[in-house]
C-alpha cells in the first residue's frame, strides 16, 4: 500500500512540475490574477462613423481591427445620441462628460454670443498662446466647457497621479476629451505641419514632441498618389468613383482616384486631413506618446484620448457611399489592428481597456439619394437668412432682425423695436410653410411644442439660454444646411445619431446588446468600471451589461 502511495505522489509531483515548466516556457499567466484596474484606458473616437460601417465593410475588414473588437469585446449595437446638434465638439464633450449641452455648455462647434455680438468657437481662449508654432491655432483651451469629464474624475480619484493626454488633428477633438485637468492635449497646426499645444497645458513642447515633429513630417505622405488599397473593382459597396456631387481634396481638382497628392504643393498640410494618412499620422503620434510619457507604467491608471478626424473630412467631401469613404475605413481597420497589437506589446493584453465610439454619423449626399428617387436636399443658410430678414423688414420695417443661423437655430436681435415674441412667431410661421421644414418653433416654448417626444427631449437636452438661439428648425429627413457638393451631419435622424460603441480588454466579457443606450452613458459606465465618481454634470446611466 505504501509503495502504491509513493508511486502516486511521485507521478503527481512529476505532473505538477511539468505543468509549471510548461507555463514558464509559454509565458502562461494562468495563476496570475487580473489587475484590479487597467493600466491604461484608450478612448478611440472616430469622427463621423455611422454605426452601419461596422457591418457594411465587415467582409473586407481583417481579423485584428474592428472585427477583433466586435468578436472579443462587447458591442452596444443600439447606441444613440440624444442631443442636438450632432456635431464634433458636442459629441466629444457628450462622450466624456456623460452630459448634454444644457449642462456642459458646448452647444455647437460654434455659437453666437449676443452680448459681444461675436461668434464663439468652442475652444477659443484669447488668454493663452500657441506652443509649438507662431500661429493662432494654439489659442485654445477647455474653458468654455462648463462640466467636468471622466478624465478629470480619473485625475481626481488618483490625487492627480493618473496621466491624461488628448490627441487629435482637430483642436476640439483633443482638448474637450482631455478635460480641464489634463497633463497635455496636442492637435495639428496645418500652417506648419506639426503637432502643437497651448500655454494652458505647458510653456514649451516636451523634447520628444519636438523630436517627433522633426522626424515624422506629413511630407512623407505626399510623395506618391493615394490609390485604393484593394483593386477598385472590389469596392462594390460604393458608388462609381466619378460623380458630379462629390467635392475634391484641397489643392486637387479631381474627385476620383488616383488622388495625386504628390502634385499638391501649397495646401499639402491642409490636405493631409482629407486623406486616410491623417489617421496614420495621428495613431503614430499616439504610439509615441505612450512610450515617451510612459503611459500604463504608473501605479495609477492612465488615459489616452484619441480622436481620428480624417474620416470626417473625407466624409464631408465625398459622402458615405463613396469609394474614398470605403477605402478610408478599410485602411483604418488595418491601422487599428496595428495599434491594438502595439498595445498588446507595450501594455500587455488584458492590462488596458479600449472603448471605441463616434461623435456623430453623417447623411448621404443629397445628389446620390435623388439618383435613387429618395427625397433629399441642401439649403444655403445665408440665402435663407436673407430671405427671412427681407420678409421681416417688409412686415415690420426692421432690418437684419436675424443676426445668425447656427446649429439649425436662428439668433434674433433682442434689441429690435416691437414685440420680440411676435417677430419670433412670424419667422417660425414662415419657416413652417417650407417643404423642407418639419417644425420651426420658439426654443423658450419647447415644452409646449407639438413634436414627437424623442425629438423634444433632444432639444430640451441641448437648450442653454445663454448660448442657444431663439428659433429651432427641425428639417425633413435627408435635408440639411449645406453646399451643392458633399454632405454633412448635425440632425436627430438615425444616420446622424446612431453610433458604434465597442468595449474591449480589461474587465470586458465578450457579448452584444441591442438595448437602446446613449452616448451620455459612456462616461458613467467607465466610472463604474473604475469605481470612481461620475463626472460633475453627468446625466447618463451605467450600461450594466458592460460591467458584468
Amino acid at each position: 500500500m505504501n509503495r502504491i502511495m509513493c508511486l502516486f505522489l511521485l507521478l503527481f509531483f512529476t505532473a505538477t512540475m511539468t505543468e509549471s515548466i510548461a507555463q514558464q516556457k509559454t509565458g502562461s499567466k494562468k495563476n496570475q490574477p487580473a489587475p484590479s484596474k487597467p493600466k491604461l484606458i484608450v478612448g478611440l473616437v472616430i469622427d463621423q462613423m455611422r454605426w452601419d460601417y461596422l457591418y457594411r465593410y465587415k467582409e473586407l475588414y481583417g481579423r485584428g481591427g474592428f472585427n477583433r473588437l466586435m468578436n472579443e469585446g462587447f458591442s452596444c449595437e443600439n447606441t444613440m445620441i440624444t442631443h442636438l446638434p450632432t456635431y464634433t465638439a458636442v459629441g466629444h464633450t457628450g462622450i466624456y462628460t456623460g452630459s448634454f449641452p444644457s449642462i456642459h455648455g458646448i452647444v455647437g462647434n460654434n455659437w453666437y454670443d449676443k452680448k459681444s455680438g461675436k461668434n464663439v468657437y468652442c475652444t477659443d481662449d484669447s488668454s493663452v498662446s500657441s506652443v509649438g508654432s507662431n500661429s493662432s491655432a494654439g489659442k485654445m483651451s477647455p474653458k468654455n466647457m462648463l462640466a467636468g469629464t471622466i478624465t478629470d474624475e480619473l485625475r481626481l480619484s488618483s490625487n492627480f497621479k493618473s496621466k491624461v493626454i488628448g490627441i487629435s488633428l482637430k483642436d476640439r477633438g483633443a482638448i474637450l476629451p482631455a478635460g480641464h485637468s489634463a497633463n497635455a492635449a496636442y492637435w495639428y497646426d496645418e500652417s506648419v505641419g506639426s503637432w502643437i499645444s497651448s500655454t494652458y497645458y505647458m510653456n514649451a513642447l516636451p523634447t520628444w514632441v519636438n523630436d517627433y515633429n522633426v522626424k515624422e513630417r506629413p511630407d512623407v505622405y505626399f510623395t506618391s498618389p493615394w490609390n485604393t488599397l484593394l483593386p477598385i473593382e472590389q469596392y462594390t459597396m460604393s458608388s462609381k468613383d466619378h460623380v458630379t456631387y462629390e467635392g475634391s481634396i484641397p489643392g486637387e481638382k479631381s474627385d476620383s482616384f488616383p488622388h495625386r497628392l504628390d502634385l499638391i504643393k501649397d495646401e499639402k498640410y491642409k490636405a493631409l486631413r482629407y486623406t486616410p494618412f491623417g489617421n496614420t499620422y495621428t495613431l503614430n503620434f499616439a504610439k509615441a506618446s505612450i512610450v515617451n510619457e510612459k503611459l500604463g507604467k504608473n501605479d495609477a491608471t492612465d488615459f489616452l484620448a484619441v480622436s481620428l478626424s480624417s474620416p470626417d473630412y473625407i466624409g464631408h467631401v465625398f459622402g458615405p457611399n463613396s469609394v474614398e469613404a470605403q477605402d478610408n475605413y478599410l485602411r483604418l481597420d488595418r491601422e487599428l489592428s496595428d495599434f491594438i497589437n502595439y498595445l498588446d506589446a507595450q501594455i500587455g493584453k488584458g492590462n488596458y481597456l479600449i472603448f471605441l465610439s463616434a461623435d456623430h454619423g453623417v447623411s448621404h449626399v443629397p445628389g446620390f439619394l435623388r439618383e435613387h428617387r429618395i427625397p433629399a436636399g441642401s439649403i444655403n443658410p445665408r440665402d435663407l437668412v436673407k430671405e427671412l430678414n427681407d420678409s421681416v423688414e417688409a412686415r415690420y420695417g426692421i432690418k437684419k432682425a436675424i443676426l445668425k443661423i447656427d446649429n439649425s437655430q436662428l439668433y434674433i436681435d433682442e434689441n429690435i423695436s416691437g414685440s420680440f415674441s411676435d417677430i419670433k412667431e412670424f419667422i417660425a410661421g414662415l419657416l413652417n410653410k417650407k417643404d423642407y421644414v418639419l417644425h420651426a418653433f420658439d426654443l423658450s416654448e419647447t415644452s409646449e411644442t407639438n413634436i414627437p417626444s424623442d425629438i423634444k427631449k433632444r432639444v430640451e437636452n441641448s437648450y442653454l439660454p445663454k448660448r442657444s438661439g431663439d428659433i429651432q428648425i427641425i428639417m425633413a429627413p435627408n435635408y440639411f444646411e449645406g453646399e451643392k457638393t458633399g454632405t454633412t451631419h448635425g440632425l436627430w435622424n438615425p444616420y446622424d445619431a446612431h453610433i458604434p460603441l465597442l468595449w474591449y480588454g480589461w474587465g470586458i466579457v465578450p457579448g452584444k446588446s441591442h438595448r437602446e443606450v446613449h452616448m451620455a452613458d459612456i462616461a458613467p459606465t467607465l466610472a463604474a468600471l473604475l469605481s470612481i465618481q461620475m463626472p460633475s454634470g453627468c446625466l447618463g446611466k451605467v450600461i450594466e451589461e458592460v460591467i458584468k
